[in-house]
């Protein structure tokens, strides 16, 4: 999985290394991506936002998280339109490391709408702490991936 600004929706890269945005209370991701600007992302291929865990979420009650991928036709991401969602995710689960994907509506052009964006709503808030980073990519890395005994891999080869 490759990684740039350009296509980062939360948090930053700084000198190789990512920062997350904080989420502790309803809001929207710190970037969008403005799809009239000539650039590659991913044309013809399955698109997913992969959300990664920085820092652990934590609150005082029984908070819950909802990831929501959304475009808009303003930069702000008013009246936004959903085209994928992780649906409520507890806060017990958004552990430091935890990562989920959300696959993109493949008919985004087609809705006529600029800005790619992300939206986080916290529900039975607010959130204590916590981070998030948000990335458009074409593959998922999830670290699920295992070979059967004899493939031949880099590591033994």
């Amino acid at each position: 999985m490759i990684t740039d600004n350009y296509l980062r929706l939360s948090g930053s890269l700084t000198a190789g290394s990512a920062t997350g945005q904080a989420v502790t209370t309803t809001a929207n991701s710190t970037n969008v991506v403005d799809l009239s600007l000539a650039r590659d992302v991913g044309e013809g291929e399955e698109l997913y936002v992969q959300f990664t865990v920085g820092t652990a979420f934590t609150a005082a009650g029984s908070a819950t998280l909802t990831p929501t991928v959304v475009i808009s036709a303003a930069d702000t991401l008013t009246t936004p339109t959903t085209i994928g969602t992780a649906g409520t995710i507890a806060v017990a689960t958004l552990v430091a490391g935890y990562t989920f994907a959300v696959r993109l509506n493949p008919q985004i052009a087609s809705l006529g709408l600029r800005y790619l964006g992300a939206i986080y709503t916290v529900a039975t808030g607010p959130m204590t702490a916590g981070t998030m980073t948000a990335d458009i990519v074409t593959d998922i890395q999830d670290g699920k991936k295992y070979y059967a005994s004899g493939i031949p891999t880099l590591s033994n080869t």
